[in-house]
């Protein structure tokens, strides 16, 4: 059966940067068994071949009324898949999707009908948010970087920005490629619509990236390679911090003169 990779190079790109991501979250140890999720909107790759396209499911839930969302195309990995084989194989562990004109229901229209991540409506909710207030991204990344979910396990590093301000610290790299640095939101049941909302409203408070305590972290960004590369540098700082710990003595980190000097040259949020 021909795929609908086939049909749109763009499309097939986008779902390659997703494998090649899922395989870097493997790789990092990020993705234990079924862990984590990518959603990414895939609508501006959609041709005429693909919008004519019958849908292989039963109209399905988005678990709640999106009105940004009408008409648009994601790509989700399946519930129950794996990370390792989402990225050898995207098209047999994720599906790509349509949102039916009543903003409530998609249905899968590709390649198979894999059924989309459990998280589904937490994610759609942020791109309905996203498409709202008229932003460009158009990936969501949910993964549990291991120095970062163990960070949250103590409750100094909770409050709001203390985390942010320690790891734009460690190396300049991090405040540059993360500017506007990691929202926290407190625990909440996984997969849940309270958990969706609080993420929504961190996110609104300008952050791109959110760590959930004790859980993962949730990132957005025009693709998903940038909001892989944000939790890649975040993660790096945890590690040097985490290694300095190690050795023994408590790192200094950038002074703030030394942060306020890269913000000012390279045009950074202060």
């Amino acid at each position: 059966m021909q795929s609908i990779l086939d049909s749109s190079l763009a499309l097939k790109a986008a779902v390659g940067d997703v494998a090649e991501v899922a395989g870097y979250l493997w790789g990092k140890g990020w993705a234990e068994r079924n862990g984590g999720n990518i959603v990414i909107n895939v609508t501006e790759f959609v041709n005429d071949d693909i919008r004519q396209m019958h849908a292989i499911s039963a109209p399905l839930s988005t678990s709640g009324y999106m009105p940004h969302l009408k008409g648009s195309y994601f790509f989700c990995k399946g519930t129950n898949r794996r990370m390792r084989d989402l990225a050898r194989w995207p098209m047999e562990n994720g599906s790509v999707i349509r949102i039916l004109d009543d903003c409530e229901h998609y249905e899968i229209i590709a390649d198979k009908a894999v059924m989309p991540t459990s998280e589904l409506p937490s994610h759609l909710a942020v791109h309905n948010y996203l498409i709202g207030k008229g932003s460009t991204y158009k990936a969501s990344l949910h993964t549990h970087p291991t120095e970062l979910v163990a960070m949250s396990h103590t409750n100094k590093f909770l409050e709001k920005d203390v985390l942010t301000k320690l790891l734009w610290s460690m190396i300049p790299e991090t405040k540059a490629f993360c500017p506007r640095g990691l929202g926290i939101v407190p625990y909440m049941l996984p997969g849940s619509v309270e958990l969706a909302n609080a993420t929504i409203k961190t996110l609104a408070e300008n952050y791109d990236v959110v760590l959930w305590e004790k859980h993962g972290v949730f990132a957005i960004g025009e693709d998903v390679m940038q909001a892989f590369d944000m939790v890649d540098t975040l993660c790096k700082s945890a590690c040097i911090y985490m290694d300095a710990r190690m050795m023994g003595f408590e790192p200094d980190g950038m002074t703030v003169e030394q942060m306020a000097e890269l913000s000012e040259t390279f045009h950074l949020p202060k």
